[in-house]
């Protein structure tokens, strides 16, 4: 399964990576929460090196709850106990020399061990103790970073359509089909590659606190969803850690 994802690239908006993948993940009940915002707010909180990439001349913050499961590397089992676990992603949309990615604000995972392995890439992740559970058709998630971070998050969801893929040239589109996580280490940037099959999106209705939406966001931006989607499962392959030529 894994390997037979490399059979499918034509959808690719980066290109493969020369070198072999390191790491499995597959994610599932993905809930997806785009915010715009001016992108002069927005500027000094990304790296000089990267360029941020805008769609309706709007930089857009997007905000990702989901489960991952079955994290593992590559010709080695899973992990036992660390290979499922509730993570939330707080990200934005940047290009670099022209290829579009994703540069992370934060990332959120309610075990210890994924917390520190994916420190060790210099990416910001954070221990949070987290929930997800279901009631009277909506789903419940909620957040809360821990050692005495404000950061937190609390939102319900429920599915309204069944999921299909975007169409190219749409805000969809443009939000989802990336390959690339963008980081800087001393002003030289670098690239963590990945690869899945085509995003399949569902429309999605979605009560949240907004105060817990702004606790996430970078600086003193302040915020509101516009967009919404439900994803609800995604097979993904990691490249290690490479510069971005």
């Amino acid at each position: 399964m894994k390997n037979r994802l490399l059979n499918y690239t034509e959808h690719r908006t980066a290109p493969l990576p020369r070198f072999p993948w390191m790491m499995y993940q597959r994610w599932e009940d993905l809930v997806c929460m785009h915010i715009p915002v001016d992108p002069g707010d927005l500027l000094p909180h990304i790296p000089r090196e990267l360029d941020l990439d805008l769609y309706g001349g709007k930089a857009w913050i997007s905000i990702f709850p989901f489960l991952i499961r079955n994290l593992g590397l590559r010709s080695m089992p899973r992990f036992p106990y660390f290979h499922k676990f509730l993570e939330l992603n707080v990200r934005t949309y940047v290009k670099h020399k022209g290829i579009p990615g994703v540069y992370f604000f934060s990332l959120d995972a309610e075990k210890i061990m994924p917390v520190l392995g994916a420190r060790t890439v210099t990416l910001p992740y954070y221990k949070a103790k987290m929930k997800r559970e279901e009631k009277h058709g909506w789903v419940h998630y909620s957040s809360r970073r821990q050692h005495s971070d404000k950061a937190y998050f609390e939102a319900r969801y429920k599915i309204l359509s069944s999921a299909a893929p975007a169409e190219e040239a749409t805000l969809d589109h443009w939000l989802f089909e990336r390959y690339r996580l963008y980081q800087t280490i001393r002003s030289t940037v670098f690239h963590i590659g990945i690869h899945h099959l085509k995003w399949k999106l569902a429309d999605v209705s979605i009560d949240y606190n907004p105060d817990s939406i702004n606790s996430l966001l970078p600086g003193d931006i302040e915020g509101e969803p516009a967009v919404a989607h439900y994803s609800p499962v995604l097979d993904v392959i990691f490249w290690p850690l490479g510069k971005s030529e």
